[in-house]
């Protein structure tokens, strides 16, 4: 997905009147950045009660300070007493790892030094009750796919992520993204980032396929998510892949604190996924700093229910287990 695409030389002909994307003014593009905004959104959700997410089974997506990304504060005890404290019951840390040399998570930290951390917190905090898996986020490029089956038969997790990033150069980066998509349909301006998402979801190597559909975060103001939920066909690919090769589908939470405001992906996609013969489902908060500790995790139940989920898809380092969803309204959308 790094490498740009070729410009479709049939671009501007044959179209359905309208279908173009055009480039909008938005507060975000004349006033602020894309992180302020996000942090008033992130605000917005606090005051209205998303960061206070209580007694669930399970959080399937969480990063410490051993991600590139993270904050300071993304100490895994700091993580594990909150979980006490607000009846999260079972954490999986899912920290980075990367394959680009030229990525963040390339060589950031040690499969040594992550699994000693997690493992360690496993022991000291199961006697409060509380069950801490070593999980993995790896990022996934097509090109790169000899080299994380290797790796992963060389570092066995209790449970992996695979998930497509906005990689080095991508034609999604803020200073290259408005130009890519001008004059394209919505088709063509996610289709390097759909294609990744699809080898991920046929190669069997991951537990869960994380945040399918993240491309909307790259893409506004340019394009809105309403747009994407005009085109759900743009998501069959990937999810019968999904299906086939018996990979979970995630639903992730982050979204609601990003400029999309849903979850990645939306539950008219999940519910879709279920129709299409899924069964597999995992949900996270894709934590990278201590505020944001499962941060709307009950309202990506809430919607994850709601779309017919009824039991969610996990694995301890064995075979996969099913963890049974909490009793609790669904949300309605």
């Amino acid at each position: 997905m790094a490498e740009a695409a070729e410009a479709n030389p049939s671009a501007g002909r044959g179209r359905t009147p309208g279908r173009d994307l055009a480039t909008r003014q938005t507060p975000m593009q004349s006033r602020h950045s894309r992180r302020e905004v996000e942090f008033e959104i992130y605000q917005a959700g606090l005051a209205a009660g998303l960061g206070d997410s209580r007694n669930l089974p399970l959080d399937t997506h969480m990063h410490t300070v051993y991600s590139p990304d993270a904050e300071p504060d993304a100490l895994l005890d700091a993580y594990c007493a909150l979980a006490v404290e607000r009846g999260i019951a079972e954490l999986a840390i899912t920290d980075h790892v990367d394959f680009d040399p030229l990525a963040p998570a390339y060589a950031f930290s040690s499969f040594e030094d992550r699994e000693r951390d997690v493992r360690g917190a496993a022991e000291r905090w199961a006697d409060r009750g509380l069950a801490v898996r070593f999980g993995v986020e790896l990022t996934y490029e097509r090109r790169y796919e000899d080299d994380i089956r290797d790796w992963l038969r060389r570092h066995p997790h209790d449970f992996t992520i695979g998930s497509v990033h906005s990689a080095p150069g991508s034609v999604y980066e803020p200073a290259n993204v408005a130009a890519f998509v001008a004059g394209k349909t919505l088709a063509e301006a996610t289709a390097p980032y759909f294609d990744e998402v699809l080898g991920a979801a046929q190669s069997g190597l991951f537990d869960s396929l994380g945040h399918i559909d993240v491309v909307k975060r790259y893409l506004v103001p340019h394009v809105m998510p309403e747009q994407f939920a005009a085109q759900p066909e743009l998501y069959e690919p990937a999810l019968a892949a999904l299906v086939e090769s018996g990979t979970a589908l995630e639903v992730n939470a982050s979204g609601l604190r990003q400029l999309p405001r849903e979850t990645y992906p939306p539950a008219p996609i999940v519910g879709r996924y279920l129709e299409m013969g899924g069964r597999a489902v995992t949900i996270g908060s894709d934590t990278h700093r201590l505020g944001w500790f499962a941060y709307a995790l009950a309202s990506a139940y809430r919607l994850a229910a709601s779309a017919g989920v009824e039991a969610l898809a996990f694995r301890r380092g064995g075979a996969r287990v099913w963890v049974p969803m909490p009793p609790g309204p669904a949300e309605e959308v």
